[in-house]
């Protein structure tokens, strides 16, 4: 069985230090819920993560 290309990231917005998880093809512009900070822009398949990422969450 194939495991699926994307999947859930959790990223720490570079300005405030907030801790969030977003879905690594974002289809629109993810921003941060303290500051609105930018965090994810899409590109046109995985979408390009702004923030440091700090863990992958797999499907167990």
């Amino acid at each position: 069985m194939e495991k699926p290309r994307s999947r859930f990231i959790k990223v720490r917005c570079e300005d405030c230090e907030n801790e969030q998880v977003i879905f690594d093809r974002a289809s629109t512009v993810v921003s941060c819920h303290i500051c609105g900070s930018k965090l994810a822009v899409p590109s046109g398949g995985k979408a390009k993560i702004k923030g440091k990422i700090l863990e992958t969450m797999e499907e167990k």
